[in-house]
């Protein structure tokens, strides 16, 4: 591993800037003791040291700027990798993926020929062909590899399983990333594949795919940011072509938008960069036609549907080796083609997932699938779709133990699951994004900017009247003029903070090294110097507001503590702020790292200012006395500048906006143990931070339903 070279400047500096604080105290302390002070004298001094620090300060960051800390590709690549792999991993488990096998899709090139490149681009082969089965995944794994540029399009029509192609591609390429690193040419570095949704690419924010990649890859793999692998290796690793964006859903976004996005793949695309896209078959070809051009050098794939007898097969080795009479029925009669809706509908990885969810799994009686239902595709479906949440309730009781990753962590109501979900799939419109995001449920709710504006009001009041009179046993006066404040504060930036997105703040020290806790001299001794201007400028205010002289020595300490305050508070919020590098993004685990930042972006400047003021009062004044009423005004001050600066806001909005949403019974109190929970039952996937629909016909099928009390929908 590199390491970052400590230049002989930044202690200089610091030295520097030590020696100047020491100077103006000195003085200072010389001024108490004399009965005549000249302000003017002690002003200049003052002004003097700051003007000398600034000079230090400019001259040591530019010295580091300079220098610079180049990205470790290498080692960010493997710790990406790393990430990736235990991702899917899991996720691939929680969709029982393998178990007991995988549903044996075939995958043909598509004979639409206006959806693709002319076939010298895509493959060297003279008579060049694309075939692969999903159970076979090795096979079409090699044979993506010779394709010149390496670009797939899975295409497929609802419930083909594309999805899960992209994923069982993604863990294959990287189990044998290091073997292909081996059989590379020199100087070439295999990427690493990451899925993304391509829901979460704003073209007209990220012209070029790079761009958002660095963005996407640094929110949704923080480990990218740790300070072991130097400044911007997730730009690095995103503008150097060492990542297969595996691009999931092209048909989950706007029809609009999808022509730009293959404008701004064509654009973006260089000729060493790979790429796999998912999308359904029609919406893709609108796109490419739409865009005037397909996309280059890309081959594209489409499922053969499954025969009765694939389907059966697959249905057989979920159940036991002697299937129930009424399970040998049914499987005859899929193999037989008797049932037509059922043929149909077992034709597709979507309809055998849910027979195994609603039928299988928790052992019920199939006979509805040969009954009446079994005659109409479309009636079974919409029947299974009903079924499936209380199906997987059923089938698998909560428990605590770590090792079943199916099972929820708490019992859940099969009805109230269903008005959970139901009005998660119509606050996220299929029209609009199939993404679930924690940070945008404020989003759907109404009233939230009179909300915010009340808590934000009664937080700032009630710490106005109860601080002082936790600590010094007074009241105050300002109750009131502290609500309104609040109040009008919160009203007026509602909005910002609603679309405010998670930020990441860790206290683990697991992962951590020294480094990660040494000190940026330059960024120090710029503390320093802030710390100093702002100080010298309290001073004035102290002797207009208590009639001190200047020169006391109380008004000297008292700039002085402030000023370590400002300095020490941002350096331990900073520091936390850094990833390791093992972070990583799941919707839990983002919501906590970003209510982590709230708390200590409202906690730490109330500890640090309370304790400048402490000591200060403290130290010249009745010690205990001095010390409660310095840390009174501390805590009083200090949270409220740390709640209404920044931008640490969604935890905070996200949670008043499920307590009115839980009050309307449209939400459980505890939001993300409940998604998480509809993750483990296989209803809900996790890509990054973000939960989707385990298929997009849940979501639709929820979306459509009825409900009194309509929300608003994302974005409205």
């Amino acid at each position: 591993m590199s390491r970052r070279p400590i230049h002989w400047w930044n202690p200089a500096a610091l030295l520097a800037i030590v020696a100047l604080v020491a100077t103006v105290v000195l003085v200072g302390r010389a001024l108490d003791r004399t009965d005549k002070v000249n302000v003017a004298d002690l002003a200049a001094v003052a002004i003097a040291a700051a003007v000398a620090a600034a000079a230090v300060v400019t001259w040591a960051r530019r010295r580091n700027t300079a220098a610079g800390h180049p990205a470790d590709v290498t080692q960010a690549l493997d710790v990406l990798a790393d990430l990736v792999r235990r991702q899917w991993q899991d996720e691939a488990r929680n969709r029982l993926l393998d178990d007991p096998e995988p549903i044996p899709v075939r995958w043909n090139l598509t004979a639409n020929e206006a959806v693709m490149s002319t076939p010298r681009l895509i493959s060297a082969a003279t008579a060049f062909t694309f075939t692969g089965r999903s159970d076979d995944i090795a096979t079409l794994a090699r044979d993506f590899r010779t394709l010149t540029r390496r670009r797939l399009i899975i295409t497929g029509g609802a419930g083909m399983g594309k999805t899960t192609l992209a994923i069982q591609l993604l863990l294959q390429l990287l189990s044998t990333r290091a073997t292909d690193q081996t059989s590379a040419s020199e100087g070439e570095i295999v990427p690493v594949p990451v899925l993304l949704p391509v829901s979460g690419w704003d073209t007209d924010a990220h012209p070029r795919l790079q761009d958002w990649l660095a963005v996407r890859l640094t929110t949704d793999y923080p480990a990218l940011a740790a300070p072991q692998l130097g400044a911007g290796a997730a730009a690095a690793l995103a503008e150097r072509g060492h990542i297969l964006p595996v691009l999931d859903g092209l048909d989950e976004i706007p029809a609009p938008t999808r022509a730009q996005v293959i404008a701004a793949l064509n654009a973006s695309l260089t000729a060493r960069d790979q790429l796999i896209l998912t999308s359904r078959r029609a919406e893709f070809a609108t796109a490419v036609h739409e865009a005037g051009r397909p996309l280059t050098a890309a081959a594209v794939i489409v499922p053969k549907p499954l025969t009765p007898q694939a389907a059966a097969d697959y249905l057989t080795a979920c159940l036991p080796a002697s299937p129930t009479e009424a399970w040998t029925h049914t499987l005859a009669a899929l193999r037989s083609r008797t049932a037509p809706g059922l043929t149909q509908l077992a034709a597709t990885p979507l309809g055998l997932w849910l027979i195994r969810t609603v039928y299988v799994t928790p052992g019920t009686d199939p006979a509805p699938l040969t009954g009446p239902l079994g005659a109409d595709a479309d009636a079974l479906r919409t029947h299974l779709l009903d079924h499936v949440i209380p199906a997987v309730i059923a089938a698998r009781p909560p428990s605590t133990d770590p090792a079943d990753h199916f099972r929820p962590r708490h019992r859940l109501d099969s009805d109230a699951t269903r008005r959970y979900l139901t009005y998660l799939a119509r606050a996220f419109p299929p029209a609009t994004t199939r993404d679930i995001t924690w940070w945008h449920i404020a989003r759907t709710t109404s009233h939230i900017r009179p909300a915010i504006g009340v808590t934000v009001g009664l937080t700032f009041g009630l710490t106005a009247v109860l601080t002082p009179m936790i600590w010094v046993g007074a009241v105050i006066s300002g109750t009131w003029p502290g609500l309104l404040i609040g109040l009008a504060f919160g009203l007026v930036r509602a909005t910002a903070w609603v679309n405010e997105t998670p930020g990441f703040a860790n206290l683990r020290l697991r992962g951590r090294t020294f480094r990660s806790f040494r000190f940026d001299t330059a960024a120090l001794a710029f503390r320093l110097v802030a710390g100093l201007v702002v100080g010298f400028a309290f001073v004035p205010m102290l002797v207009l507001m208590t009639g001190l002289n200047p020169a006391d020595r109380l008004t000297l300490e008292l700039w002085l503590y402030i000023w370590l305050g400002i300095i020490l508070a941002p350096r331990l919020i900073t520091r936390a702020e850094q990833p390791t590098l093992e972070s990583t993004s799941t919707p839990r685990s983002s919501r906590r790292a970003h209510r982590t930042l709230t708390l200590l972006r409202t906690i730490v400047p109330g500890l640090a200012f309370g304790l400048a003021f402490g000591l200060a009062f403290g130290l010249d004044t009745w010690l205990a006395f001095g010390l409660m009423t310095g840390l009174a005004f501390g805590f009083a001050v200090g949270p409220m500048a740390g709640l209404v600066m920044g931008n640490h806001h969604a935890w905070l909005v996200c949670t008043i906006a499920v307590t009115q949403l839980a009050l309307k019974r449209q939400l459980p109190w505890r939001v993300m143990d409940f998604l998480d929970d509809a993750h483990r039952l296989g209803l809900l996937r996790a890509v990054g931070p973000v939960y989707q629909f385990r298929h997009a016909a849940l979501h639709d099928h929820l979306a459509a339903a009825s409900a009194s009390d309509e929300p608003r929908g994302l974005g409205r």
